[in-house]
Formats: structure tokens, C-alpha cells, sequence
């Protein structure tokens, strides 16, 4: 099947909310959707859609073509044909048919995905060989870098291809590409691949990893195996992390992983052939999947390292999940043994995330805070203590760590007392939080951005001048430390 009018008039409409001011000229185009023939057969008349690909090298070129037909210089494109899963699927085709360049030399652009770059209305002249009159094209272009660093040997369709030519951004025929590449070009659309799609390794500390047994269903990438839950990035994504807790959100309500970091970046196949880097993060949840809502695929279970030769799993993951345990081994129980699982623990209890604070006051009595980069997916924008979630260590020397890691502050745990203590809980469906915060009564060091991903400035503010935008149960700390009182609770009015 050809791809479906209501997949055409989304792109036009992505399309449209990207440059809306392109809506009258295009005008031809919606007519052409509205219309009763199928705007993408070469038959429908006086227009129809075509597609083609913007090849983006590292040199910042395009690929062209030299057509025999006319004598021009274009991008590779065409009609769209019967096979054509998507738009995008026909420009892939091709640039496979006309240049010989493999779909896995190619994958998407994070400025443009899986959208058009451009979208341009020519006029055809009539061919009375093909019996076909004058007419006018639609041509969805999409924008592709190359996996390679070099330009790969071309193989030329020579029946309709008569050379070709790499050209620099300022040189490319088409003007309303050559004008948005200029536009983009300070954006950084540089040719160099990078991930689009991400993907959550999640395990629970104890040699148990949660893989997704997906649908069997058209149009499903890697149906009927085991994979990772995650997704691909859309231009709504502020970051790719933002990108991956989305994904979660909607594949599986309630499962909220702690600790997540990049772990590894890993190479997939698209449905379409392309290439797609996958930034694979680790983090730690240690629920029950039978408990949580799956919105998609079919299964959610917990499987060890010894179960994986036994399944059918997705490309390289045995791989990946054999590195990550070999990199973290399982912890153990007092007697040596794997601690207890999830499902061991009391009947009723909730396992809590525990984090550390730092309350550091200098000679003055201002507090130091951090803001939070605006892309973070916890309090962007906001003024928050130096902070961490505990992994499998003490509490004091996660917070020596963390204030090691993050600020350059070096600690000792002799000068780390507890002032204050916090119970929280975000909302109904969240993990349970405590938060342990510590005042440290000496340090050496200035505090520094180590790490910009997360935080982008520390400042020691006044107690009674703290900005606005503080997390909550931060002021609540806070508060509580000023008044001596060494406990508090947030958020459990409104369970």
C-alpha cells in the first residue's frame, strides 16, 4: 500500500507548524490531499507528491545528480510507488535506486528526524513519450546524514543518471533547500550522525533485567522479541533523556527509574533500513511489572543474565546486558548471597529512594544552592541543594561523592552531621522519597560546575533571600534546619 492520505496531510501539517508561512503557497498541495485521487499516484493530475533525499555529507554538501531527462542537477528523488511504507520510506528508496547508496549508510538528522526539510512546488513540462501532460510536483524532501565518514562509492542508475556531484550548502540548486540549509546551518547541521532514539536498561541491583516483548504488527520495529523500552525522539524532546522518560511514561504508566545515566550507545536497523544510533541509559527500578500498566507490546518481566540464551532478543541486547552486569555485579546479602528481590519483602512494604543532601553554609550563614540545567528532567530552572540518590553505599559517602563529583568539594566524613530528614512522595503513582540532608561543618574547595548536564551555577544565597524557584522540598529542608525541628513531611495531604 502506498503511503495513506492521512500520513501525507501529517507531514504537510508537521511541516506547516515548522514554517507556517509557507500555508498559501502549498495551497495546491492540500487541494491535491482533499482531492479524490491518490495524491500520490503520477496519475493524479494537475499534481501529485514526489519525494527525494537531501544526502548531508561532513563537509557540509549535498549530494546531486546530473538527470538525463533534463539536464539538471538534483537531489535523488521520484514518484512515490506502491511499496512505499511512509514519504519518508520513497526517499530512501530512492537514493538506494538512482545512487547506489545502502538505506544503512544512512539515518536521520536530529534537527529534522523524520520530517521534511523542505517541501517544493515545480511545474513538469508535458512528455509526450509518456503520454503525460503538463503537470506540477509536490516534493517532500527529507534530510539524511551519512553513517560514514566519507561519502561511500556510488553506483548510478545509468539509465536515468548521468553523473554526480557533491555540492556545499551555498551551491545547491534547489533555492528553497539552498535556503533552509543556510537557515540551519548555524543549528548545527553538520553531517555528523548522532542518537535519535532512546532506550532504558533497567535493573533492579540484583542480577534482574526488565526487557519488553513487543507487538507482532506491521509497522513495529523488531516485532515479537525481547528489546528495551524507549523510543524515538521527537522535535517536542528537549534532550534525549526528556526523550526516554516520555516514552516510559506512555509505554508503561508508574515506572519511574531511578539513577538513570548514558550507559552505551548502540547501532540499530529501522524499519526502512536506515541506521539508528540508540543512546542507550542504566538505571535502577525494583518493582513488580505484573503491578504497572503496559500500554504497549505484550509482556513486562524481569529476566537474569543466565535466561538470555534462552530468549529471542532483540539485535546485540544479550550483548549489552552481559556488559552492563559484568561491569556491575549483583549485590549481595550479609550471608553472601544475592540480597533479597523485590517480591521477598514484607507483604505491603514500599521500597523508598533515598537522597542525600547537602546543607553548606558558609562564614556568613548563606546557603550554597545549585540551579538545575532547563533541560533536566527533574526541577528545570530551579535552586536545589547538591544532591544524589543513593546507590549500594553508605549514605555519608554518597554524599562525600556526590559533592566530590559535582563541585570539586572534598569532605570528611567525621565533619558530616544529619540536621534534617524529609518524607516525600510527588504524587499518587511515584516512588516514596526520603531525603537525608547533611550539614557539613568544614570543606576544601570552591564549588565548580563538573557537571553542566545537570547543574549550571552554584551560588551561596541568604537564608532569608532565597530565590523563587527552589525545590520545594528543598525550602522545606530548609525551613526546617532554621527552626531546629529534624524532620518533615511533602506531598502526603494529597495522597
Amino acid at each position: 500500500m502506498p503511503p495513506s492520505r492521512s500520513h501525507i496531510r501529517a507531514t504537510i501539517e508537521a511541516y506547516l507548524g515548522r514554517h507556517a508561512g509557507e500555508r498559501e503557497a502549498l495551497d495546491g498541495l492540500l487541494a491535491v490531499v482533499d482531492g479524490a485521487g491518490d495524491p500520490s499516484s503520477r496519475t493524479t493530475l494537475p499534481g501529485h507528491v514526489t519525494c527525494s533525499a537531501v544526502v548531508i555529507d561532513r563537509d557540509r554538501r549535498v549530494l546531486h545528480i546530473g538527470h538525463r531527462a533534463t539536464g539538471l542537477l538534483l537531489a535523488p528523488g521520484g514518484h512515490v510507488e506502491a511499496g512505499d511504507r511512509t514519504l519518508l520510506a520513497a526517499a530512501v528508496r530512492e537514493v538506494c535506486e538512482e545512487a547506489g547508496i545502502r538505506p544503512g549508510d544512512l539515518c536521520l538528522t536530529p534537527q529534522y528526524l523524520d520530517a521534511p526539510i523542505d517541501v517544493d512546488v515545480h511545474d513538469i513540462d508535458a512528455d509526450p513519450v509518456k503520454s503525460e501532460p503538463a503537470h506540477r510536483h509536490f516534493d517532500f524532501r527529507f534530510a539524511f546524514y551519512l553513517t560514514t565518514g566519507q561519502p561511500p562509492p556510488l553506483a548510478l542508475q545509468d539509465e536515468e543518471v548521468a553523473g554526480a556531484r557533491w555540492l556545499p550548502f551555498a551551491d545547491v540548486r534547489s533555492p528553497t533547500l539552498r535556503a533552509k540549509l543556510l537557515d540551519t546551518e548555524a543549528e548545527g547541521l553538520d553531517g555528523r550522525p548522532e542518537p535519535v532514539n532512546a532506550s532504558a536498561l533497567i535493573h533492579d541491583g540484583a542480577g534482574q533485567y526488565l526487557l519488553h516483548l513487543r507487538d507482532d504488527r506491521e509497522g513495529i520495529w523488531a516485532p515479537w522479541v525481547l528489546a528495551l523500552l524507549g523510543g524515538g525522539r521527537t522535535m517536542d524532546d528537549s534532550c534525549l533523556e526528556a526523550t526516554l522518560r516520555r516514552e516510559l511514561a506512555e509505554e508503561v504508566p508508574g515506572l519511574e527509574p531511578t539513577e538513570l545515566a548514558p550507559f552505551a550507545v548502540e547501532k540499530a536497523t529501522s524499519v526502512d533500513g536506515l541506521a539508528v544510533p540508540i543512546q542507550v541509559y542504566a538505571g535502577r527500578w525494583s518493582g513488580d511489572p505484573e503491578t504497572v500498566e503496559l500500554r504497549e507490546g505484550v509482556l513486562l518481566k524481569w529476566f537474569t543474565v543466565d535466561m538470555l540464551d534462552r530468549l529471542r532478543l532483540s539485535p546485540g541486547l544479550g550483548e549489552l546486558v552481559r556488559r552492563h552486569a559484568a561491569e556491575h555485579p549483583a549485590a549481595e546479602g550479609p550471608s553472601g548471597g544475592a540480597r533479597p528481590l523485590p517480591g521477598e519483602a514484607p507483604a505491603g512494604t514500599e521500597l523508598h529512594i533515598v537522597g542525600v543532601h547537602l546543607h553548606l553554609q558558609d562564614e556568613h550563614g548563606r546557603i550554597l544552592l545549585g540551579l538545575r540545567h532547563p533541560d533536566s528532567a527533574f526541577a528545570p530552572d530551579t535552586w536545589h541543594f547538591l544532591a544524589g540518590h543513593c546507590e549500594r553505599e553508605a549514605a555519608i559517602a554518597c554524599l562525600i561523592r556526590e559533592a566530590e563529583e559535582e563541585a570539586g568539594l572534598t569532605i570528611a566524613p567525621e565533619d558530616v552531621e544529619l540536621v534534617h530528614t524529609v518524607h516525600l512522595v510527588d504524587s499518587p503513582t511515584a516512588r516514596l522519597r526520603i531525603g537525608l540532608v547533611f550539614r557539613a561543618r568544614s570543606w576544601t574547595g570552591t564549588p565548580e560546575v563538573l557537571e553542566p548536564d545537570r547543574c549550571v551555577e552554584w551560588r551561596w544565597w541568604r537564608p532569608q533571600d532565597l530565590p523563587d524557584a527552589v525545590v520545594p522540598y528543598t525550602r522545606r529542608a530548609i525551613d526546617g534546619i532554621l527552626a531546629g525541628r529534624p524532620y518533615s513531611e511533602l506531598g502526603w495531604g494529597e495522597r
